[in-house]
């Protein structure tokens, strides 16, 4: 293929790639900031519809675990809506603690140790691939509860296809798709609160008779069960609605993308989504108790419900009810769609703070150019279609897997909580106010936590501990394999980092731009660099009498909170290229830098390699790569390929390139 031929191919793929996740944004661009984040309504759409959507299984689960005891109901809606309230405003106070965000990954590792963050961050990744799927599959149940019943061999195509939409959606930005589902989550909750408040002021003028019915069934529960049976009973209902409560986190999570002041827009989203979950959380379960409503073979509860409140309504001979029953269901079936976008949106936010910290590969920090975290949005989207295969699309085997981590978690994070407090009741006098409610949601979700295991435990809920269990381990090699790493370059370190680093450097006139030119791709000014930097002049003697070095800051996920942090990684990539200079000066060469920011570095070099090589035509370019003694696939999944990825395009633009190889690990460091 021609050198034409490849440019047409690459041109073409790039059209296709802008038309499908959009154009790319410019990082350094002074308003990117206001551009990308989200004022507290539109992230009640985008954090708060994962909450708000599980009040379409959650209660129809919790309902259905009461059998013939339906007047338990009133204690279960009380019961939903004091959790909901509890468990958000111990999440508030998290938020006030944790600006910059983070959830319970940050929390349990700040407050609880590394150890307890790997466990807390891995049961979050699992909570939100099944997220994905719960949400997508409860979405397609209640869509097919008033579709034809020969189309239900479409469902799980659907399913599949609906989480491909939402991974292209994502690649594009979060604000872009959050923006388009703004009218679904508008109509879910017209017409919610429309079914929630007809059914209770139609059922009012019955009340009495209501009231008669729960006292009676109650004096009959206990006849038949006792108080013991009952609150058992009640028990395993209120722990089968756990997925009730999953979404609430996902505020604290997704704190980087709130507007400023992120705080306030974030308590203010918090409070936007525990009032509408728990209004209507415990407003369905009240209401599946007015209307007596009874499981139906192939529909959901909220399905029954709808049609009990409206379905018969005619207004001048048209059908109003049926509509309104189609709108109702249509825009549940939308919203819990539109749920899945906590997953997409958090999930990779989690997997970046754990790659920052090494427990997952590096890449998963990065942004693409159009600021995503295109690699945790295609991982999470690929383990969700996984998910929903091996279930089959099957809700009820997917809501049991859920709650178990999303307990976990919360668990952890409210003990954090307590712990924090406790340790610091000296310096605030008024810890004990605040760590009550703490402990209150550390008593409800741990005991919500260890019902559910021992309930559900064999009913599939094994299988989420399994793979969490098999996902932390997966982490502690990754972190073992990079501490590994980091001690066979430490030798490095403690050679080269005791040369003089201060000091006059050697007074050298201009560039001579025709003279032969080394220019050296460097990162942080560490022993890995100089060692590669000095090889040039041991390799090649005094061949070269101009030095380039080039660096790009990389603009990740721990980077792109605001205006003033991209400025500090200019000041920190200036810095540690001009130590180069220093160093090259000392030794008698004339040496310069040049420097870009960006989300990807591999471009950033790239363009700075034609500026350099327009400037210096006898010029060679120099990178390193890290070797292993024992190279497995996985090696190219933890370490960037960048320096092969330079040296390709380098070569085909017809500059010359060499990659200078450095020992990676401790047996073959000390060989080399």
């Amino acid at each position: 293929m021609s050198e034409t031929d490849v440019a047409r191919a690459r041109s073409a793929t790039e059209r296709l790639r802008t038309f499908l996740v959009g154009k790319a944004k410019d990082p350094l661009a002074p308003d990117i900031f206001h551009k990308v984040s989200l004022i507290a309504f539109l992230a009640w759409i985008g954090l708060g519809a994962d909450g708000l959507s599980s009040s379409s299984y959650g209660p129809d689960e919790a309902f259905r675990a009461l059998g013939q005891h339906t007047y338990l109901a009133v204690a279960l809606a009380l019961a939903t809506a004091f959790t909901v309230f509890i468990i958000s405003y111990a999440y508030s106070r998290i938020i006030e603690h944790f600006p910059s965000g983070g959830g319970g990954y940050v929390v349990a590792t700040k407050l609880l140790g590394a150890e307890f963050g790997v466990i807390s961050g891995s049961a979050l990744l699992v909570d939100y691939v099944l997220t994905i799927s719960v949400s997508v599959a409860a979405a397609a149940d209640a869509s097919f509860s008033f579709l034809p019943a020969g189309w239900v061999a479409w469902k799980v195509p659907i399913e599949l296809a609906t989480i491909g939409l939402f991974m292209v959606m994502n690649l594009r930005g979060v604000k872009e798709s959050v923006t388009a589902m703004t009218p679904i989550f508008l109509v879910f909750v017209a017409t919610h609160a429309l079914l929630i408040v007809g059914t209770i002021v139609v059922s009012s003028q019955a009340g009495g008779r209501l009231v008669h019915e729960v006292e009676a069934g109650f004096r009959g529960g206990l006849a038949t069960l006792g108080w013991g049976g009952m609150a058992a009973l009640f028990l395993r209902a209120y722990t089968r609605g756990a997925g009730t409560y999953t979404g609430i986190e996902a505020v604290s999570n997704g704190l980087q993308i709130m507007r400023q002041p992120r705080v306030e827009t974030a308590r203010r989203t918090m409070v936007y989504m525990s009032v509408s979950l728990a209004v209507t959380a415990g407003g369905i379960l009240l209401c599946y108790l007015l209307v007596h409503a009874i499981p139906v073979e192939g529909k959901t509860l909220n399905a029954v419900l709808v049609e009990r409140f409206g379905g018969d309504f005619t207004w001048a001979g048209f059908p109003l009810g049926r509509w309104f029953v189609i709108i109702t269901l249509a825009s549940e079936t939308a919203l819990l769609a539109v749920a899945a976008q906590t997953g997409f949106i958090d999930g990779p936010r989690v997997m970046a703070n754990m790659a920052a910290d090494s427990w997952l590969p590096h890449r998963f920090s990065h942004l693409s150019d159009r600021l995503t975290m295109q690699n945790g949005v295609t991982l999470i989207s690929g383990a969700a279609i996984l998910t929903l295969i091996y279930t089959w699309g099957e809700t009820g085997t997917l809501v049991l897997m859920y709650s178990i981590n999303v307990f976990l978690t919360f668990s952890l994070s409210q003990l954090g909580m307590a712990r924090f407090w406790l340790n610091n009741r000296l310096k605030y006098p008024d810890w004990s106010r605040h760590i009550i409610i703490h402990i209150i949601g550390l008593v409800l979700c741990f005991s919500i936590l260890v019902v559910s295991i021992i309930e559900k435990f064999t009913e599939g809920a094994w299988v989420t501990v399994v793979f969490t269990t098999a996902l932390i381990g997966f982490c502690l090699y990754i972190r073992h394999h990079y501490r590994k790493t980091q001690r066979g370059l430490h030798r490095f370190d403690e050679l080269m980092l005791e040369l003089p680093e201060t000091g006059d450097s050697v007074p050298r006139t201009a560039l001579d731009t025709d003279a032969p030119t080394a220019a050296c791709f460097v990162k942080e000014y560490n022993g890995l660099g100089i060692q590669s930097v000095l090889a040039v002049p041991l390799l090649f003697g005094t061949q070269f009498e101009n030095f380039v070095f080039i660096g790009a800051g990389v603009i990740d996920s721990s980077r792109f909170k605001g205006v003033e942090e991209i400025e500090n990684l200019r000041e920190h990539t200036e810095r540690e290229l001009k130590k180069y200079v220093g160093l090259l000066n000392r030794r008698g060469y004339a040496a310069e830098y040049c420097y870009a920011l960006g989300t990807d570095p591999i471009d950033e070099l790239e363009q700075l390699a034609h500026q350099v090589s327009k400037r210096f035509p006898r010029v060679v370019f120099f990178a390193s790569k890290l070797i292993f003694q024992e190279e497995h696939f996985w090696h190219k999944v933890l370490h960037n390929q960048a320096a092969f990825t330079l040296e390709r395009r380098l070569q085909f633009a017809g500059l010359q390139t060499v990659v200078l190889a450095v020992a990676g690990d401790d047996a073959s460091a000390h060989k080399a």
